[in-house]
This record gives C-alpha cells, structure tokens and sequence, in this order.
C-alpha cells in the first residue's frame, strides 16, 4: 500500500507464514495506531500468541499500551522483544522495568506477568537473552516463541468452524475471505455452510482455496485447524459470518470492536472548481464507496444528515479518516470534508467525552512551552520522566476534542523536533468550552487568480497558502490571519500600468513561499464554520458559506442569539 510507504505506518493487517522444521508459524502483522483498532481486535482472534516488540530508546508508547490491552483481555501469551540493542542511547533495562509497570497499570495477574524476554538488533538479524551477548542469528527468538505460544487448541470430533476476519479481492476470482480454521477441515470444492450476519444459513461451494507461503498465497487442496486461508465463492460475504460444517452448522460469536470516537461529514465538491480535476463528483458514485469500505471496514459508520449528497462519517481518529479520504482523492473523487468533531455520550444523565493519553518526548528546552499549550486544552499531568539524554518525556490526559488541530501548533512551537503518540483512556465527564484557534482566516473575495503583486502586499497580514497564478473563488482561504478575526481579501489584484515613469518601477518583490498544507494540517486547521476542499490534484480551504454578505448576516444572527441568552 503505497499510503504505508509514505507515512512509515501500518494501516491494514497483513500475514506471513514460515516453516521452522517441521512447524509452519502464521505471523500477522497488526498495525500499532489505535485510529486502526479495529484491524488490531480481528488480529488477535486470529493468533495464539503475541509478540510484543519493543523500541530498546523510545521503550512502549501509548500504541503499545492499546495493542497490549487487547492481547491481555484476550488472554493470549506475550514474548518481550526488546529491538534496536545497537543503538548509542539504548537502555534495554530501564525499558524491561518500563513493560513490568505498563502490565501492573493493565491489571495483568502473576501468570501474565512471567514473560519471557529476547534482546534484538533486526538490522543485524541477531537475537539473545541478554542485550550485550547476542548470537549470530535469530536462534534465540524463534526457539522461545515454539517454546511460549501454544499449538492451536481444537477438538478432532467437532465440526467445521472458521471465523471471517478481514477481505480481499483477487481481479479473477473476486472477494476472498480471509479466515482461521478454528476446529475440522476445510476442502477445495466441498460445500460448507455460510452463516450469515443476519441469522440466516445458507449452503455454498468452495470454489478456490488458498494458503500462505511466505508473503505469497499458493492454492491447497485443504486446510486443517490453525491455519490462515482465504477463500473465494462466498461473493457477498462480510467480517464476522462464519463458515461451518454443512451438516452441522454452528456460528461463532462476532467478534466486538470498539465504538468510533470521532466523526466528520463527507459530502460530494460544492465549490465553483468542482469538476476540473476529478472524475467521480456524483452524490451516487460517494456513497456507493463509502458502503464499499464499509464492507471491509468494521470500526468506521456512515450515517445520513440533513442534506441528501452529505453523509457523516464516525471512525477512531483523525488518521484513520484522513487515511479514508487520501485513498478516495487518489481514485479521482472530488470531496467536501467538514471539521472532525468528537462523539459524546450521555453516562448516568450527564454528557461524556472521550479523553486521550498523550505521550511527549521533547528537549527539555521546551517542557515550559508544551506544558503551557496542553494547560489551556484542559490536559493533565500524569508522569514527567528526564532520562538525562537531553529529552524528557511526559505523560498527559487530554480531552480528545483539545488534540484536534494540537499536531501542528506542537511541531511549531518546538521546532519540528517533538514526537507526539495518544491513545483512546476513558470516557470522563464534559470538561466544558476549549480555547479554539487563537488565529483568523485570509479569506479571498472574489473569483480570479492569485497575482504576486496581490501577494506582496498581503504577507504583512499573516502566512499565505497559496502561490502566483492559482485559481481562486470567493470564500476560498487563502491564508492564516495574524489577528483572531477572518479578513476579505483580494488576492487577484493586478497592478496597473501608467505611461509614469518611477524610479522603483522595476524593483524585485521577494515573496515568502507559500505554505502547504497536507491533508491531516488542512482537517486541524480549520474551524467549524470551514470545510476542505479536496480533489486529485489540490487541497483548499474554503468557507461552508462562501458569500461573504451571507456569513455576516449569519454572524449577526449567532451574536443577537448569544446576547439573548446571556441577558436571560
């Protein structure tokens, strides 16, 4: 997946299988985010142990907590591998105590806790149980993980039974569903009964079976219990049916994923340059893919709004959606995405909200001013450890709403050196309002295209994100305003030629090269009363309302209602 390479993450779960002797180990890769949670939960039903990887510097993140938390509840055993040995600042010990404390704070009882734990340089392929005796290969990691993780467990008398966990397609036999074999065995051909979502039992044939090898899947005749195959023949199966014995069907539980925590609206491109640079710009052609990634997606939810060619779409983070929409610009979709907005919930007659742990690793030069930017989004101190290397890192609790738009100001106000993980905590009681953007909108007021001369005179105001020559319609912002109002701008101004001559006539404007904006800064920068533009080739900001006369006589309207309810 091309959008893994970029951002250096994993977003879809994927499996392996090597042979070690006379044993064949499935491996599945989970990704660590908790925005893909939801791949993480399908993961684990699949799996009979896990392998906690562990950075020997960064020691576990907040990532590390949520894919722990789950393989814990799942009651599945751990192995500790602690990575990257090698490394000048790498202090394996002091990251071991850190995971002992990580599995007390998750309530793991003394079975759990007794892990075992392999020291790694993966560059290297060495592994060792101490960090500065490693061997010369990964000996020792393979032959505690035969040791530590179980064979599968099943019964040789009960029927077939096998989970769906996650889809895929092939150009020449269609959806593939992909699935463990939890007791019998499945065959190429035989018919099988497929237990829908619904309740409902129907009889299909097993037209193509496959297994892994490596990182390729190679057709089998069967398959018995432990194995991860995929499946075609089942052209309209879906994540969580089950495929049983024909004779005997018995459906398994559906596995549970966790709630989405945040939503934003996806509607089709309203503005004046909608259609110049996508193909798919129909209300019909959204959501038929936004039901098509439903099928695939289990953690996300699209639901209808007021308006007929608008849906709002929930999901656990601001990546996974952004991720969502990235995919949908490079297919040739034209969007308008609204701000993300968190999801409350109503506990016991009082409004909740979600609240995140945060973790910041900063130069210590800066613990002053990311304690002041975490100070007025209502965070609160949990832990603040100074390793001595230069760099401390701190622990917050921040409501979730508060971390919308934080990205960007915490990369610039230290520098592009913090690095910044959270994670999904609790549900905790509304912690009333949060100080929004502290700056306005450059907003342009008039159909054109940007001028350099326009330009040079506007860069007093604030920073600009667009360049000479690019396409502008009103209500389109074109910049960050120094100042916490929105300012009308012409930004197509061309400057007029006299037969006059001046001695300046001809001096250069050095203009500051525009600022751009990637998918993920344009959803933190924008207020509620803006949207993103989004299309194949470009990404704006633009007003929800794009007639300046119209968002006055609305900002009118919204301070007579506030002065009445303050008078009341």
């Amino acid at each position: 997946m091309d959008l893994e390479r970029e951002k250096g993450i994993t977003i879809l779960a994927k499996n392996t299988a090597v042979q070690i002797g006379e044993t064949k180990v499935n491996i599945v890769d989970t990704p660590g985010h908790a925005d893909f949670g939801g791949e993480v939960e399908r993961g684990l039903t699949m799996v009979d142990g896990v392998l906690l990887l562990v950075d020997a510097s960064e020691g576990p993140l907040p990532q590390t907590r949520f894919v722990l938390r789950k393989a814990l509840e799942a009651r599945l055993p751990v192995v500790l591998v602690v990575n990257k040995v090698d490394r000048p600042d790498a202090r394996a010990e002091a990251v071991v105590n850190e995971v002992y404390e990580l599995f007390l704070d998750l309530d793991a009882d003394e079975s759990q806790i007794e892990f075992p734990i392999v020291y790694c340089n993966a560059r290297e392929g060495r592994a060792g149980f101490k960090p500065d005796e490693l061997a010369p290969d990964l000996g020792p990691l393979v032959e505690t993980l035969l040791a530590t993780v179980p064979p599968p467990a099943y019964d040789p008398a009960h029927p077939l039974q096998a989970l769906v966990t996650n889809l895929d397609a092939s150009p020449y036999v269609g959806r593939l569903a992909l699935l463990r074999v939890q007791h019998g065995t499945i065959r190429k051909g035989e018919q099988v009964a497929w237990c829908r979502a619904d309740g409902t039992i129907e009889t299909a044939r097993v037209t193509e079976l496959y297994v892994t090898e490596a990182l390729d899947r190679v057709p089998a005749d069967e398959a018995g219990p432990g194995e991860i195959v995929a499946l075609a023949g089942l052209p309209e199966v879906t994540i969580g049916e089950t495929i049983a014995d024909a004779e005997d069907p018995r459906p398994l539980p559906v596995s549970v994923v966790d709630e989405p925590s945040l939503a934003m609206t996806l509607g089709i491109n309203t503005s004046p340059l909608a259609g110049t640079e996508g193909d798919k710009v129909t209300a019909s052609a959204l959501i038929a893919r936004l039901e098509q990634e439903l099928v695939g997606n289990v953690s996300l939810r699209v639901l209808p709004t007021a308006k007929p060619e608008v849906w709002e779409v929930q999901g656990r983070g601001e990546l996974q959606l952004a991720v969502l929409v990235e995919i949908m610009r490079r297919e040739g979709f034209e969007l308008t995405v609204g701000k993300p907005e968190v999801l409350t919930r109503e506990l016991e007659g009082v409004k909740h909200e979600p609240v995140e742990r945060v973790a910041i690793d900063v130069p210590e030069d800066y613990i002053g001013v990311v304690t002041q930017l975490l100070a007025l989004r209502k965070g609160s101190l949990q832990q603040m450890v100074n390793h001595g290397t230069g760099w401390a890192r701190m622990e917050y609790l921040v409501p979730a709403r508060g971390l919308i738009g934080f990205r960007t100001e915490f990369l610039t106000e230290t520098r592009g050196t913090g690095i910044m993980h959270h994670v999904f905590e609790r549900w905790e009681p509304w912690h009333g309002d949060l100080r929004t953007r502290p700056t306005g909108s450059l907003v342009a007021d008039r159909r054109g295209q940007a001028t350099a001369f326009a330009i040079a005179g506007l860069q007093e105001r604030g920073s600009l994100f667009v360049a000479p020559r690019a396409e502008l319609y009103e209500g389109m912002v074109v910049g960050e305003n120094s100042r916490e109002n929105d300012l009308d701008v012409n930004a197509s101004k061309e400057k007029k030629l006299t037969n006059m001559r001046s001695a300046t006539a001809d001096e250069l404007v050095r203009l500051i090269p525009p600022r751009p904006l990637s998918l993920e800064q344009a959803l933190e920068f924008i207020r509620g009363d803006e949207c993103v533009e989004v299309t194949p080739k470009s990404i704006r900001l633009r007003k929800v309302e794009l007639s300046a006369g119209k968002r006055q006589t609305l900002a009118s309207r919204a301070k007579r209602e506030r002065d009445a309810v303050t008078s009341s």
